[in-house]
């Protein structure tokens, strides 16, 4: 993503109409990836849990949006200090922001701007909650969000993205969000599953999916919405580096799609639905840092790559012990990774800059930066999340109790249910059809337990 980054125009930037539009349906495109999220997690879950699921993706949208206006925004993109924050007064509760005031270098409002990083803001966080499905109480989540990306959220994106940050100011390529958002998160996930600890029964009950149709139309949802996330991400149309990562996004998710049903094939015998839902996020998140800086057959590696070893990482919470629900960790930091450190090999210094990867003749140089981008993301948001996560415990409870979590999450939280089957028919066959979807027939061949 280029907001620190100066157009090549010579003349000082006009207000541009076309673009101005262009980035408002990218914003609107991301938002709708959060429901899109919440489908997606929601489906994987046993039905006793996806209510609890899709809220914490939905509760994002509120927290995130409030404190973005009013802190967040001046803490990530304003006036660096000392490369690790930013800080504008006129930022704060979007005040002091001229109503056609451009965003510095471009030619599309700083509420255009503000609004389209909201969103990124927004789904972070959310990715984080299918690692720790069936037994977090939804207060604590709250919580947690809230002190999250205030600590973690803000500052990395301002290191990445900001002008002054020091990732951005050391030449680190992320083009939407492999680092800020994609790492950042699943090296969360990992720190607070780490400290909350694995779920009953895990490894011993089974814990398929209980709507693999509701996680097909997550995943495509996101698809979609992930075109305003990738191409809308260099915040304009007038140079073709926009079309270029639309297109790398499409066969980067196609190959990587293709690459985990291969896997799985010949790893479990069959081709699954939830394969395929995991292997085109799987190669959504890897072209997310990489896609402005490789050519299309770049990311049909790119994609290729991560959808294999996302899907051989999936199954390494069964090998070390960490109860990853729903392989935050196995998708979103092992794809934000591979995604960002692939660009040192790939990157053709003919798209977003002119900076080149080892195959390309650039050496080493950029693989090297590339390194410290990830692991120092990788680092900060493992230790301070899982520190969050402890305080947070100590203080109001992370988990709900056994009994709680064995009975059903969202009945505890949320006073509901997700299917009601009272009209359904009489008598004990229609009072004993709900628990009889906690385990469906569809069998979950994505990893072995």
């Amino acid at each position: 993503m280029p907001p620190g980054i100066t157009t090549l125009a010579a003349d000082t930037p006009q207000l541009s109409a076309a673009n101005t539009g262009f980035m408002l349906i990218c914003s609107a495109l991301v938002m709708l990836m959060t429901p899109a999220l919440a489908f997606f997690y929601g489906g994987m879950v046993r039905v006793k849990s996806s209510l609890n699921m899709l809220m914490m993706s939905f509760i994002s949208l509120g927290i995130v949006t409030i404190l973005w206006v009013l802190y967040g925004f001046s803490l990530a993109f304003g006036t660096d200090s000392g490369s690790l924050i930013g800080w504008s007064s006129d930022y704060v509760g979007l005040s002091g922001i001229g109503l056609t005031e451009l965003w510095d270098g471009y030619t599309i409002p700083v509420y255009v701007f503000a609004v389209f990083q909201l969103m990124f803001a927004i789904i972070t966080p959310a990715l984080i909650s299918g690692a720790l499905a069936d037994r977090v109480k939804f207060t604590a989540w709250a919580l947690f969000i809230t002190l999250w990306v205030t600590v973690v959220y803000f500052p990395v994106a301002h290191w990445v993205w900001g002008a002054g940050g020091w990732l951005f100011e050391l030449g680190v390529i992320d083009f939407a969000g492999g680092t800020a958002v994609h790492i950042n998160a699943g090296a969360a996930a990992l720190g607070v599953i780490l400290v909350i600890g694995k779920r009953v029964g895990f490894k011993r009950d089974p814990m398929r999916p209980h709507s693999l149709p509701l996680v097909m139309l997550g995943a495509g949802l996101l698809w979609f919405g992930w075109f305003g996330f990738n191409a809308g991400s260099w915040l304009g149309n007038d140079d073709g580096v926009g079309a270029v990562m639309f297109v790398n996004t499409q066969v980067a998710t196609a190959a990587a799609m293709l690459a985990w049903l291969g896997y799985e094939k010949l790893r479990h015998g069959s081709f699954t639905t939830l394969g395929a839902a995991s292997g085109a996020v799987a190669g959504l998140v890897a072209i997310t840092p990489s896609g402005g800086a490789v050519s299309p057959l770049g990311a049909i590696a790119v994609g290729a790559i991560a959808g294999l070893l996302c899907a051989m990482a999936v199954g390494l919470k069964y090998k070390f012990g960490y109860d990853d629900s729903l392989d935050v960790v196995g998708v979103h930091l092992v794809g934000g990774v591979v995604g960002s450190l692939l660009i040192g090999f790939f990157a053709t210094g003919g798209v977003q800059s002119d900076a080149k990867g080892l195959f390309y003749g650039g050496g080493l140089d950029q693989l090297g930066k590339q390194a410290v981008g990830v692991f120092s993301v990788l680092a900060y948001s493992l230790v301070v999340s899982a520190v969050l996560a402890f305080l947070v415990d100590k203080t109001i409870g992370m988990r709900v109790t056994e009994d709680d979590e064995i009975s059903g999450i969202d009945q505890v939280e949320h006073a509901e249910t997700a299917y009601d089957f009272s009209g359904a028919g009489g008598g004990a066959s229609s009072r004993t059809a709900a628990p009889v979807l906690d385990t469906p027939a569809a069998p979950n061949k994505k990893v072995d337990a």
